[in-house]
C-alpha cells in the first residue's frame, strides 16, 4: 500500500490590490488624480510613497491633458506589500521622447522628473499591430530601512 507524502501548502503570494481612478480630461484632472493617489496610498499603508506618487501622477496626467484628446483619463494602481505601480492611460499611441534633462525652458520636465523619482518607469501600447492607446507607468518601491515620511532626495544640479 502506497503512502502519500504530506507536503506543506505552497506559500500564499503577497497580496495585490488593483484600483482604477478616472477623471475627465480637464484643467483640474492632475490635481484630482494626484489627491486620489495620495489618499489611496495613505489608506493602504504606503505613506512613505505618497509624495513621490503624487508628483509622478501629476506630471503624467498633465502630459495627457496637454498632448492628447483623451476624453477621460484613467489611472490604474497596483498596490503590493512593498511597492506600487501606477499606469496613466491615453489615446495617443506614439512613443514618448527620452528625457534628456533640463532644457532651460518652462515646462517639458514631466518625464525628466518621473525618470529621476521613480524606481522604474516605461510605456506600453495597446491595440496590437495598429496601436490605439498607450500607458505610461511608474513604480515606486518602499525602502524598509527608511524612516516613515519618505525617501531622502538627492539634489540634482541643473545647468543654467
Amino acid at each position: 500500500m502506497a503512502t502519500a507524502l504530506q507536503l506543506p501548502a505552497p506559500p500564499e503570494p503577497p497580496p495585490v490590490s488593483n484600483y482604477r481612478l478616472s477623471a475627465e480630461n480637464s484643467e483640474t484632472a492632475a490635481a484630482v488624480l494626484r489627491d486620489l493617489i495620495g489618499a489611496l496610498l495613505r489608506t493602504t499603508g504606503h505613506e512613505a510613497l505618497v509624495d513621490d506618487a503624487r508628483l509622478c501622477t501629476s506630471e503624467l496626467v498633465t502630459n495627457v491633458h496637454r498632448h492628447t484628446a483623451t476624453r477621460v483619463i484613467h489611472v490604474d494602481v497596483e498596490v503590493h506589500e512593498r511597492h506600487v505601480t501606477v499606469w496613466v492611460h491615453d489615446d495617443r499611441p506614439s512613443p514618448l521622447p527620452i528625457p534628456q534633462g533640463f532644457a532651460g525652458t518652462a515646462g517639458g520636465l514631466g518625464l525628466f522628473i518621473v525618470d529621476r523619482i521613480a524606481d522604474a518607469w516605461g510605456t506600453s501600447r495597446a491595440g496590437g499591430l495598429t496601436p490605439r492607446a498607450k500607458a505610461v507607468w511608474f513604480r515606486l518601491v518602499e525602502d524598509p530601512l527608511q524612516p516613515a515620511g519618505g525617501r531622502q532626495l538627492t539634489p540634482v544640479q541643473l545647468d543654467p
